[in-house]
């Protein structure tokens, strides 16, 4: 069963009540290709592809994007209920720039996910990679890796410097402080990373939104062990990113939309 936490949505009516499918989602976002584990259930099928469905166009509207946008140039693959991690709710896998949610157990991660896959997408578009190996954009601005000269990712260094650095830019966001604390206390490199940071802070903004609630697409952000531990950017500061989000994506979906 979906958790019942995917029921309690406030936002825009995209589908007028209507059934969706699948292959909507895959049309209307722009996908490339999704996959459906073979122990996904028809009853199941529908209440995830509505729920899906809800949560892109959701994403879509907030960041004021065309909906098929998030298909990221038909590159993003989507998988529900099949090749699932242990105990992990969704994971994105670079090597197949697939989005995969579990069954039982993906409701609230899809925000966290979409992120990662944004950031490796965009990575050779707003740097000049030279490896051979996969990159995300976070951590090419980590690294001083030489950005590609655009307007768009001139705005796009400043949603990592706003979520990252500090206000006079001189020093780590406490936000970066808190997660390395968290790393040292855990004995692991995680909650430091970039890449992690960023997806935090994503969904983070995503859960704050003022007209949409959707706990299938984000959750837990305000209220868990790890929001409390300071885990997420506080409030102040989600207001502070998301308005560079929008700095960013507006313009990108402006563009998007006069081709």
């Amino acid at each position: 069963m979906l958790s019942r936490k995917a029921y309690r949505r406030r936002g825009p009516d995209y589908r007028g009540g209507e059934q969706v499918s699948f292959n909507d989602i895959k049309e209307v976002f722009g996908l490339n290709h999704i996959r459906l584990g073979s122990w996904v259930e028809a009853e199941e099928k529908h209440k995830a592809a509505n729920l899906i469905f809800d949560a892109f166009a959701d994403l879509a509207f907030m960041l004021k994007l065309p909906p098929n946008a998030m298909g990221l140039r038909q590159s993003l693959n989507l998988a529900f209920g099949t090749g699932g991690q242990m105990g992990v709710q969704a994971h994105y896998m670079p090597a197949h720039r697939e989005l995969a949610l579990a069954k039982n157990a993906g409701a609230g991660a899809l925000a966290h996910e979409f992120w990662h896959a944004f950031d490796h997408y965009i990575a050779p578009k707003a740097y000049r990679v030279r490896t051979a190996g996969i990159a995300f954009a976070s951590s090419c601005w980590l690294a001083d890796v030489e950005p590609i000269n655009h307007p768009l990712n001139q705005r796009l260094a400043c949603v990592f410097q706003t979520c990252l650095l500090s206000a006079d830019g001189q020093d780590s966001h406490d936000f970066v402080t808190r997660a390395v604390a968290l790393d040292k206390q855990y004995q692991r490199y995680y909650f430091a990373k970039p890449t992690e940071l960023m997806a935090r802070a994503f969904e983070a903004c995503i859960e704050s939104h003022p007209e949409v609630d959707n706990p299938y697409l984000v959750d837990e952000t305000l209220n868990s062990d790890l929001a409390n531990i300071g885990g997420y950017p506080d409030l102040v500061h989600r207001e502070q990113i998301f308005q560079q989000l929008l700095n960013y994506f507006e313009p990108l979906g402006e563009a998007l939309a006069r081709q």
